[in-house]
């Protein structure tokens, strides 16, 4: 169940950054709902998190946690923001997502 936590913590991750670039965006009301679905899903990021730390080991969880939130928002970068999608940035990615599958492999 931790993992599947850590998971879900991970993807409000990347929309806390993806609520930020929106707000970069926007103007007038529409920034400051932006900023306001940015604190929120802080919020649930953050608590949920809290809540992984204590079955998963912090080191294993934190790097799992910010490496989903990293790859997600890198993935809507490149989706939603035109963000160049370069060879070596896809590259990276799949580096990124190898380590983070392979921290879970090594957990226990």
């Amino acid at each position: 169940m931790a993992w599947i936590i850590i998971i879900i913590a991970g993807l409000f991750e990347a929309a806390f950054a993806f609520c930020l670039g929106k707000a970069k965006e926007s103007e007038g009301t529409t920034m400051y709902l932006w900023y306001l679905g940015f604190l929120i899903t802080l919020i649930i990021s953050m608590s949920l998190l809290v809540k992984a730390i204590q079955t998963l080991p912090v080191g294993t969880a934190y790097a799992v946690w910010t490496g989903i939130g990293a790859a997600v928002t890198v993935l809507l970068g490149i989706l939603v923001f035109d963000e160049p999608a370069t060879f070596w940035r896809i590259f990276f990615l799949f580096t990124l997502i190898a380590s983070i599958v392979g921290l879970k492999a090594v957990s226990f």
